[in-house]
């Protein structure tokens, strides 16, 4: 089991989503703590190599294991998520 922490601008993120979003990412969330037993994750390639994806819907959850640490990166619509 590991440790999920949102970065900063995965908590502003996470301000800004309305509540069924936020209720279907919250429940990704739990699931993450199961780390990496997680269904449907995927490697990300390119500049966010090392980094994967869990996507609920038209969004997608960023995250980087570190140790006994999952890092929430970005939680933002599949349009968005990938751009800087």
């Amino acid at each position: 089991m590991v440790q999920v922490v949102l970065s900063d601008e995965a908590v502003e993120q996470v301000g800004e989503l309305t509540n069924p979003i936020l209720a279907r990412v919250q429940a990704v969330l739990e699931r993450l703590e199961q780390w990496p037993q997680v269904s449907g994750a995927k490697p990300l390639r390119g500049a966010l190599k090392g980094h994967y994806r869990i996507r609920t819907g038209d969004w997608r959850i960023v995250v980087r294991p570190s140790g006994s640490v999952l890092w929430v990166v970005r939680i933002e619509n599949r349009k968005d998520v990938y751009e800087d």
